[in-house]
């Protein structure tokens, strides 16, 4: 029997530096389908592990400079819609000179 493709969760991969942070959190995590929007899986993250929405966002509410996320390969805001299954991918920006 094939899974309804509107119940696979939305993966969302968190970045080593992040990860660190919150001993109990993993690269890779599961939210459930009916999140609607980044925001919303940033808020699921932070149910989880409380804190972590103020490591991603800043007090706008917007994602801080220093942060990149990505929806299926494309830069996203927090009103970036998902879709069912859809891989959010949280990195920290690299600088230098």
């Amino acid at each position: 029997m094939q899974e309804d493709p509107a119940c696979l969760p939305v993966i969302v991969k968190l970045p080593a530096a992040l990860v660190r942070l919150f001993p109990e959190a993993s690269r890779q995590v599961e939210i459930p389908a009916s999140v609607a929007t980044v925001g919303d899986a940033i808020d699921a993250l932070d149910r989880r592990w409380p804190g972590m929405r103020d490591r991603i966002c800043d007090t706008m509410p917007s994602i801080r400079r220093h942060m990149n996320v990505f929806v299926s390969g494309e830069r996203a805001t927090l009103e970036t819609r998902l879709a069912p299954g859809a891989e959010v991918v949280v990195l920290t920006a690299i600088s230098g000179g």
